[in-house]
């Protein structure tokens, strides 16, 4: 059943499936500039992807502007089939040994001091492709010291092999999205699982308690408010550092409808509670993803 846009307090419901006619607050500039253009082929020059590219991410044009961009290693072709993600999936064929010493080459020809590296899932491979992060991560340190490193990780299955190998490589930031509410799992992450996700954070901050944790969610997949509040309550509890949330938006018409638009006052609202809950930074807004203005989160998770 199609849905109509009505007001809800201060959110908004999703348009009619055949408008797809956003609040005016989630329009952007349409991406252009030098350093887009430099950005944009410089990545086709070394064989590399982005997430940015990938997942239709609506912050390129801003973030290549600022000379920032979120690394995808392992190719772009994911083995799992999320109803919310614009990547594409299927049986992959690509893994290069030497993707490492290329992406690295990339921040340094950028100057990034911060750099995002994630990647699609691959179970496919025996420990998910963890090894191609913990060669990223000590690549970058080696030749840039100064550069900080957050890698955005997928769940491995829950495989404690694999994460061991990523938190042993010392990245600054270890990111893992919850993405939404328990509820929801099955419908909008079908090859993942709620609780996994909770204990991989929660390793990893056993691994190395010093290490800065961060996770994400989408808002507007049909949640209710009580049960965000409770997810970001479970993150918490898993003694998660930092914290995104953002708006879902739709890719296309084959992944799951937004069930309706958070306003930027509700966004605000949320940050609010996560801050009271005791996250060190909570990035909030509708065009928030997990990348957006890393490096100044980045800055801010780090004690004084």
């Amino acid at each position: 059943m199609d849905l109509v846009q009505i007001s809800i307090g201060n959110a908004v419901t999703a348009p009619s499936r055949g408008s797809d006619r956003k609040p005016p607050w989630l329009k952007v500039r349409a991406p252009g500039g030098n350093n887009y253009a430099e950005i944009r082929k410089l990545m086709r020059g070394l064989g590399l992807h982005t997430v940015c590219e990938e997942a239709r991410c609506p912050n390129i044009g801003e973030c290549w502007e600022h000379r920032a961009a979120t690394f995808m290693v392992l190719g772009d072709v994911c083995t799992r089939n999320c109803a919310y993600c614009a990547v594409a999936h299927g049986t992959p064929t690509e893994y290069d040994p030497d993707e490492p010493v290329r992406l690295a080459e990339a921040v340094e020809r950028i100057g990034l001091k911060h750099v995002v590296i994630t990647s699609v899932d691959r179970d496919d491979l025996p420990n998910g492709g963890s090894e191609i992060f913990a060669e990223c991560t000590t690549e970058i340190h080696a030749r840039l010291s100064e550069t900080t490193v957050e890698l955005l990780i997928p769940d491995f299955k829950g495989s404690s092999r694999a994460l061991r190998i990523v938190v042993d490589a010392e990245p600054d930031i270890l990111n893992h999205n919850l993405e939404t509410v328990q509820r929801l799992y099955r419908m909008a992450r079908p090859g993942g699982d709620y609780q996994r996700a909770l204990n991989l954070l929660r390793s990893a901050k056993d691994m190395n308690p010093e290490l800065v944790t961060k996770s994400g969610m989408m808002c507007g997949l049909g949640e209710e408010w009580d049960e965000l509040l409770g997810a970001m309550q479970d993150l918490r509890r898993q003694d998660v550092d930092l914290l995104t949330l953002g708006q879902y938006l739709r890719p296309s018409h084959s992944h799951l409808p937004v069930a309706r638009y958070y306003a930027p006052q509700e966004f605000d609202e949320l940050r609010v509670a996560g801050l009271n809950m005791g996250f060190r930074h909570v990035e909030a807004g509708p065009l928030v993803r997990s990348s957006y203005h890393a490096w100044e989160q980045a800055q801010r998770a780090t004690p004084v």
